[in-house]
């Protein structure tokens, strides 16, 4: 198949994640599979390019001499033809780049985390490199008044260099993670040149109003941006009564002289491919096998993240500790599913944060366990999307506690999983996913009595009563799904323009 001439893209997305995980067999022969995405957004933005028809995708690729080699352009067919342009970065780069410079200076910060943050953890020369070298080659691939369409805080600066480059292109930007408040935004160093590049977009995009105020505030104080006048936030978020709720929002930022689309859009799942998949006989099969294995007609409560600080798993398993010591009735009677998957390697925080998460299961399981009963089953594998659907058909809880999280699509995924059942979500509300998910048990995982309160009441709760709660999430997560997500956005650029 032809490649895409370089400049004749109309439509460009920016991603530091693949679109297929590449396989390279002994022979040297290359093969593209299919990534096991539980979110469903791989599949969703690559979908784009049905409609979006000689787009390109940019993300990197890993080199051992970066001077030596060129972008990479591939061909792909599927699910339509479109061009994959890989950037060769070498190990160092990476490394600087995206596991220090992002996730351990600027991840602490976005999640309000300050204490975590250090400056000398930044190679800012670096992470320039890498967010201009992004920039260079949309450039070089869009087409005149093409759209490019850049993915999350890593890319913060990509969007000002396109601007300078090709200033006929329309620029939307979404963010995956939360937007913290302007004080704590302000800690970075680096932040005139973060929203400068961001306002050089047409539309930035956030998963809920709070996140978008968060933002605005913050171009309105550091930079001087003006704010347009506030109107009420879209029924589908509460509005009151919550840590993230907000009642209004700004729709639009005006900087020297231009104006900014601000977009609250929560990603959604994929309720149709889950609920599909609940009713085949594979996942069936592996549902039997929780019950035998784990589950043995006790109480299931699972609780499903990563590795990380802000996830809350410590302040959850101190939770579970503190019923079983209230609860002798409940020995022998439920058991935890804890599924935690470990960070990269070479992150001492993360590492730190695994090891005090296996030593609090440890300690539990030790003081606890009867000759037939662990109640805590940890577990660090990835567990393929499969298998985590077949835990969600058996939890009879799913306990979602993270301390900070930009949306969470666990809590809608297991929501999807339980349609017309019963069962009982019990989330965080310093979750996006919170002001989403009217009917969800939420609890403050700051707070001893809050936790303590919300698993007891979640493992108490009538079935009439876990039914209608949802049925209401169930019905929100069908009316806002991923692909919805995307077409949002896509669709109120163009809109807009």
């Amino acid at each position: 198949m032809m490649l895409n001439e370089e400049g004749k893209s109309p439509f460009i997305l920016l991603y530091h994640r693949t679109p297929f995980d590449e396989v390279v067999d002994e022979q040297g022969n290359r093969t593209w599979g299919d990534q096991k995405s539980p979110n469903g957004i791989i599949p969703t933005l690559r979908n784009l390019f049905r409609s979006h028809l000689d787009g390109t995708w940019i993300a990197w690729r890993q080199v051992d001499d970066a001077q030596s080699c060129d972008d990479e352009r591939i061909a792909m067919e599927q699910p339509a033809p479109f061009t994959l342009r890989r950037i060769p970065l070498e190990q160092y780069q990476i490394s600087s780049f995206y596991h220090v410079t992002s996730k351990e200076s600027f991840w602490p910060i976005l999640h309000t985390f300050p204490n975590y943050f250090d400056v000398n953890n930044a190679d800012w020369g670096i992470f320039e490199e890498v967010n201009r070298r992004f920039a260079e080659a949309a450039c070089s691939e869009a087409a005149h008044g093409a759209t490019v369409w850049v993915h999350d805080y890593n890319l913060w600066l990509a969007p000002g260099y396109i601007r300078a480059i090709r200033p006929d292109l329309k620029i939307a930007f979404f963010h995956h993670t939360p937007f913290p408040g302007n004080d704590v935004f302000a800690i970075l160093p680096w932040r005139h040149q973060i929203l400068e590049s961001l306002l050089c977009c047409d539309l930035v995009g956030f998963h809920i109003p709070r996140y978008t105020e968060n933002f605005a505030r913050a171009a309105n104080c550091l930079l001087g941006a003006k704010k347009g006048p506030k109107r009420g936030v879209d029924t589908r978020f509460l509005t009151t009564g919550t840590a993230l709720t907000e009642p209004t929002e700004t729709p639009w930022l005006t900087y020297q002289g231009r104006t900014i689309q601000l977009l609250s859009s929560p990603v959604g799942t994929s309720p149709d491919v889950i609920q599909d998949l609940v009713a085949t006989p594979e996942i069936q099969e592996l549902g039997q096998r929780i019950e035998e294995d784990t589950r043995k007609g006790r109480k299931l409560i699972l609780s499903a993240s990563r590795v990380d600080y802000t996830k809350g798993n410590e302040e959850l398993l101190l939770a579970f500790e503190r019923l079983l010591e209230r609860r002798t009735d409940l020995h022998g009677k439920v058991v935890l599913m804890l599924a935690c998957v470990s960070a990269a390697s070479g992150m001492k925080i993360y590492e730190d944060t695994q090891r005090s998460i296996e030593e609090m299961a440890g300690r539990i399981n030790g003081r606890f366990s009867l000759i037939d009963w662990v109640p805590v089953r940890f577990s660090t594998r990835r567990i393929p999307y499969e298998e985590m659907v077949a835990w969600f058909t058996q939890a009879d809880v799913c306990w979602i506690t993270p301390l900070r999280d930009g949306l969470n699509l666990v809590a809608k995924e297991y929501a999807a999983a339980r349609k017309d059942s019963t069962g009982v979500l019990v989330l965080s509300e310093f979750t996006g996913a919170s002001v989403v998910l009217d009917g969800a048990l939420l609890t403050n995982p700051y707070s001893h009595r809050k936790m303590d309160e919300a698993i007891e009441q979640a493992l108490e709760m009538p079935e009439n009563e876990q039914r209608r709660r949802m049925r209401t999430m169930t019905t929100a997560v069908e009316s806002f799904t991923v692909q919805d997500w995307a077409e949002e956005q896509m669709g109120s650029l163009d809109a807009y323009l």
